[in-house]
């Protein structure tokens, strides 16, 4: 009999997890043939998210989890989860209920007929802030521009992941991470179910809007060096145009003379080239950080407590 794991991360989800509980048990009975695994995997929750999944655990068996010693964040807590689950395939889901748990089992028909990775694509975001979803388009696009390799848009970590997935995403260690883009680096046979993403049922997002922004910040120095190459051009470019105007400035004192006058344009010149000096060592220094962190060699999480996994 196949083994299947759902990984679910949890942060602060005590309202949610009796009802994603009980969709993921009709799930496990539609989908009687296999052999089930659910890993909580609670990322530091300050409320009484833990408690919870112990008392699920004490009432079913099949309910593993990993407490985590703080908070590291989600991409973090997927990691633990991809490090111990013992599947032959991975279902990831948020613990919100905004993933429709019965879409697992069109995954799990698709991973059936030879799928590897079997990514679920919203077709709706439900009630979905105005802003927030055309921002998120613009990032989609600006991400697709700048990255080296495939970037899938309207899609998240809701999917269902073979063992052999599961064993490349464990190769990947490092801290600064960006779970999303490396679905799409580690390659594998992919397909698609699409699905209506719901509101949450309970509780409020722990994603914020400055979050959500250096989680972009994140997928794009993580995903690619293109900002690197945009300001080695910008500078290049600046650099032409001076030229061009020095040129036009030394030609126009030889034949006219230099009266004192251009203040203004002087002064805005110097303005625009300190404003382009320091994107460009924002820039820089995104990524000297990112090296900063890698160098230092710390786990990637650290566990308190794992209960139904060895």
């Amino acid at each position: 009999m196949k083994k299947v794991s759902v990984i679910i991360p949890c942060y602060n989800e005590q309202q949610s997890l009796p009802g994603l509980y009980e969709a993921l048990s009709q799930l496990m009975d539609t989908c009687n043939s296999y052999e089930w695994e659910l890993l909580f995997v609670n990322d530091g929750s300050t409320d009484d998210t833990l408690s919870v999944i112990r008392q699920l655990r004490a009432e079913d068996a099949r309910v593993c989890y990993i407490d985590l010693s703080r908070n590291f964040g989600k991409e973090r807590a997927m990691l633990a989860g991809f490090d111990h689950v013992t599947g032959d395939c991975t279902a990831i889901i948020d613990a919100d209920l905004q993933h429709p748990p019965m879409v697992i089992a069109d995954m799990l028909k698709l991973w059936e007929d030879g799928a590897e990775d079997v990514y679920a694509k919203r077709r709706t975001r439900g009630t979905e802030g105005f802003l927030r979803k055309h921002f998120t388009r613009l990032y989609y696009r600006i991400l697709q521009r700048l990255a080296d390799t495939e970037v899938l848009t309207n899609v998240g970590d809701f999917r269902l992941l073979d063992r052999k997935c599961i064993e490349a995403l464990k190769q990947l260690r490092e801290t600064q991470r960006y779970t999303k883009g490396l679905y799409c680096w580690i390659g594998f046979r992919k397909t698609f179910v699409l699905f209506d993403q719901e509101d949450r049922r309970a509780g409020q997002s722990s994603f914020s809007a400055l979050k959500l922004f250096n989680l972009a910040i994140e997928g794009i120095t993580s995903y690619s060096t293109a900002p690197l190459r945009m300001a080695t051009l910008f500078g290049l470019m600046v650099s032409m145009a001076a030229f061009i105007y020095l040129c036009f400035v030394f030609v126009k004192t030889l034949l006219y003379g230099d009266p004192v006058q251009g203040f203004p344009t002087l002064i805005s010149v110097i303005l625009f080239l300190g404003g382009l000096q320091l994107i460009s060592i924002g820039i820089i220094g995104e990524y000297l950080g990112r090296v900063f962190h890698e160098t230092k060699h710390r786990p990637v999480y650290i566990i308190r407590e794992i209960q139904g996994i060895s």
